[in-house]
């Protein structure tokens, strides 16, 4: 009988042995959605909606159903393996599948499972590797993924962010040395627990860079080989489809950003009293510009080209869109406008109000790596690694600020661009931060803030006292009790966020930033 949990982190952390039992995981589970839903141990009884659950059982509830998936994925795993070792085509005629009517293991369980072959052939291969293994001599050896065995056994991951790593590493095993690739297996499956699918991706595409720097040149070459860009007319609208290399389209998609970002601040922007200061000023991320000092976002005029949709609501004083019409677009029509703005600039357009003051292109490398040509460049804001060719040829374009660092990390230049000691500041919070530092989202879409109002507790305005937050998560800090701490006053430091009693009682820190949201090899 599997032991009864008050909580997940109980039930990850329990000694019950999974090798034994393997549907332990399941049961206990089980137990702790039984006591999320109800309230009460298994012999209570459940309300008759979700919607009487209460918000704290709720989230209990959710929890326990995340923990239930994974596990329950795991085993499908491990199950669809089973079944391809049960069906393979040696057995001939008396292949599982075959006996049960179907063409291979894939079709048998993507037709009982309700999937699609692509899945089932995804289960397949993770439980493959996941799976014991025996030597030509009869013993036991440990599954080719141990950690990633491990982490779907104690369901921490699921079988979607088994196979991305799996995939990766088997990738980079080509070239990639063995003691590495343990380590970056390792590391992965303990920065996955938690992360959603598309944070995981990025993270997984800077440890492949690290683990196989030669294949990044090779790929960017096949990319740029790929670019295209094609334009036709239906129904009165024109269509664009584009494709290029991450490193030739890092100014484009940085620029929209920027644009966009400013366009969500000058809509929602809002009077909030004396309340936290923006980094710089000249860089339009000042006290003035952010909505806390009574002044709001809106530029002096809408941004509207030739007739076009202004982005504009109100003065310089306005506190944003409270008693103006409400800006109904979606954020994919925003980026349309973004982009018609860059081009009516580069057209001839005389008027000079992009806000492009967060759309700095930052290059990183290490010092030995910018020398000798090898390893690869990040370029914030773009998740997909470039070689070292690509980030001279992106700063020889000129708008460019390289960042290069030594072998421990210290920062050793910005550039020929730094000119603002607040500007050098906002930067050195983007190399700790990685953007921002509570949910990951690019440094185009953040602000600094201080952890100290600037006003009201005469907050000092430096990294240690500093963090890059978007706008979402700097009111749920502000608005729901949240607190922040910096362990450190380098950009090695890590910022740790602290939840409120009523969401954790105990308020353990949850780590954040670039700790948190990108892959370190050291």
């Amino acid at each position: 009988m599997s032991e009864a949990f008050s909580s997940i982190e109980d039930m990850i952390d329990s000694p019950t042995s999974h090798e034994v039992d393997p549907l332990a995981p399941i049961r206990d589970a089980l137990t702790v959605l039984q006591a999320a839903w109800t309230g009460q141990d298994a012999a209570g009884t459940a309300p008759a909606t979700v919607e009487s659950l209460g918000r704290s059982r709720l989230v209990a509830a959710n929890d326990a159903l995340g923990v239930l998936a994974r596990a329950v994925n795991g085993l499908q795993a491990a199950t669809a393996a089973e079944i391809a070792r049960e069906s393979r085509p040696e057995l001939g005629p008396d292949a599982l599948a075959k006996q049960q009517g179907f063409r291979n293991p894939v079709t048998l369980i993507a037709a009982t499972t309700g999937t699609t072959m692509g899945e089932a052939s995804r289960l397949v291969k993770v439980g493959q590797a996941t799976a014991p293994r025996t030597s030509l001599t009869g013993e036991p050896m440990p599954a080719k993924h141990p950690y990633v065995a491990e982490g779907l056994k104690s369901a921490s991951i699921g079988t979607q962010a088994a196979s991305l790593i799996i995939t990766m590493l088997d990738r980079a095993a080509l070239r990639a040395d063995l003691a590495a690739l343990q380590k970056a297996e390792r590391m992965l499956v303990e920065q996955a627990a938690g992360l959603s699918l598309d944070l995981l991706k990025k993270i997984i595409a800077r440890a492949e860079a690290y683990l196989d720097p030669d294949g990044i040149a090779p790929r960017e070459r096949d990319a740029r080989g790929e670019g295209s860009l094609r334009m036709f007319e239906r129904d009165g609208f024109l269509h664009m489809e584009v494709k290029c290399d991450a490193a030739s389209g890092a100014p484009l998609k940085l620029a929209i950003q920027a644009i966009v970002s400013a366009d969500y601040r000058n809509a929602f922007g809002r009077a909030a009293g004396d309340g936290d200061s923006v980094g710089s000023d000249r860089g339009g991320f000042g006290d003035a510009g952010f909505g806390h000092g009574g002044r709001g976002f809106g530029d002096a005029g809408a941004h509207g080209h030739d007739g076009g949709r202004g982005h504009g609501h109100g003065g310089g004083d306005s506190p944003g869109p409270l008693g103006a019409d409400p800006d109904l677009r979606s954020h994919a029509q925003r980026q349309l406008d973004a982009l018609l703005r860059l081009v009516a600039h580069a057209v001839g357009c005389d008027n000079n109000d992009l806000p492009l003051g967060g759309a700095t292109v930052v290059v990183r490398m290490t010092l030995d790596d910018l020398q000798t040509g090898d390893g690869h460049a990040l370029v914030d804001g773009i998740d997909t690694p470039i070689s070292v060719a690509a980030a001279r040829r992106l700063a020889a374009g000129g708008g460019v600020i390289p960042a290069v660092f030594d072998s421990e990390g210290e920062l050793l230049d910005w550039g020929r661009k730094k000119r603002f000691f607040t500007q050098a500041q906002r930067l050195a919070l983007v190399e700790r931060d990685g953007g921002c530092a509570g949910c990951g989202a690019p440094p185009g879409m953040t602000r600094a803030h201080h952890l100290d109002w600037w006003a009201r507790d005469n907050g000092k305005t430096d990294l240690s006292r500093g963090v890059l937050l978007c706008e979402s998560c700097h009111h749920r800090v502000h608005d729901n009790g949240w607190e922040i701490r910096i362990d450190g006053g380098t950009i090695a430091a890590k910022v740790w966020f602290i939840p409120p009693p009523h969401v954790d009682p105990h308020r353990t820190p949850r780590l954040g930033g670039r700790a948190r949201y990108d892959y370190n090899a050291a």
